[in-house]
């Protein structure tokens, strides 16, 4: 039986833990981190499905929009079936404002939604925006991983989903954070999300709203603070007035986990007399994770299966 890590457990990581449980049969596969469920980036993330090309630089396009198509066709699947409320996926009616053109920037989008159309000056002046993986034999451990080399012998093949974590565990120097900062109201008559060209955000959850569009590239504080919780307040009600006054519920501060150029893709690690460790990174999504989450999952459960199949050909 072939033994995998998957070393992160926020939405990289399970998407690829789960991936791998399905292309490679028979596999033990064990999510390591020292973060799980609500700790996770992932978990505090708005969470809100947008595939921009354009933010993908220094990459195929053609496969940044497998990875995308992908995940879309996962979480729709999810959204529609009677799995949605365990899984937590929800198809949601929105407005995105934008007053640059946008046509490239949302192409893709609009060929996957089901409705995904320009709206007329009159409508916009009416506008006042754990899943099976232990079922399936996985299991998890809480531990740091300090360096790769650390699992060779306890695995025969590692799938890196670290995030902001890889800057430090492979001296990647690429990987920096992206500070969001989040705030939920208790705002139970909106039930259509928004979003605008400069990033600002307003996401319906049963009876809250999630509002944000911080993007603060190299900050890492996870402190909230007064002064941005006020400007994310102060845009939403400039964007939607009749969210004024509504009681502030909670609150969140995240890290992006970004790199210019996503990492994806395996290298054999030398282990000294322990041999070597096939190794797949995944990481460097920043504010796309859940995007392109499952469609990077496949990904590298595809690389996992191909480095599995090439070990036994071998034998």
């Amino acid at each position: 039986m072939v033994r995998i890590g998957v070393i992160g457990a926020g939405a990289i990581g399970l998407s690829s833990a789960i991936s791998v449980q399905k292309l490679v049969p028979g596999a033990k596969v064990t999510i390591i981190a020292d973060q799980f469920g609500s700790d996770t980036t992932s978990s505090g993330a708005g969470g809100l499905f947008r595939p921009y090309l354009g933010h993908f630089t220094g990459m195929d396009e053609e496969m940044v929009k497998r990875w995308i198509v992908d995940s879309w066709t996962y979480f729709n699947e999810l959204a529609t079936s009677t799995a949605a409320q365990e899984s937590g996926q929800s198809l949601v009616t929105g407005t995105v404002f934008y007053s640059t053109p946008q046509d490239k920037q949302y192409s893709l989008l609009a060929k996957l939604a089901y409705d995904f159309h320009q709206v007329s000056p009159e409508h916009l002046k009416r506008l006042n925006v754990n899943y099976k993986f232990k079922e399936n034999g996985g299991t998890t451990e809480y531990r740091t991983i300090a360096d790769l080399k650390d699992l060779c012998g306890d695995f025969d093949l590692v799938i890196n989903c670290t995030g902001l974590r890889a800057k430090e565990l492979l001296n990647d120097s690429l990987v920096y954070p992206v500070r969001g900062h989040l705030v939920s109201i208790y705002a139970p008559w909106i039930k259509h999300f928004y979003l605008t060209e400069d990033d600002i955000y307003l996401i319906p959850h049963d009876d809250k709203l999630h509002i944000g569009g911080i993007r603060e590239k190299g900050n890492y504080s996870l402190t909230p603070d007064s002064a941005t919780r006020e400007k994310i307040l102060r845009r939403a009600e400039a964007l939607l007035p009749q969210i004024k006054g509504a009681k502030v519920v909670g609150e969140w501060v995240g890290l992006r986990p970004s790199r210019d150029v996503i990492r994806l893709e395996s290298e054999i690690i030398s282990c000294g007399t322990k041999g070597k460790l096939p190794v797949i990174h995944n990481y460097g999504h920043g504010g796309h994770g859940i995007t392109l989450s499952w469609g990077c999952g496949l990904e590298a459960a595809k690389l996992a299966h191909n480095l599995v199949m090439t070990s036994k050909a071998k034998l």
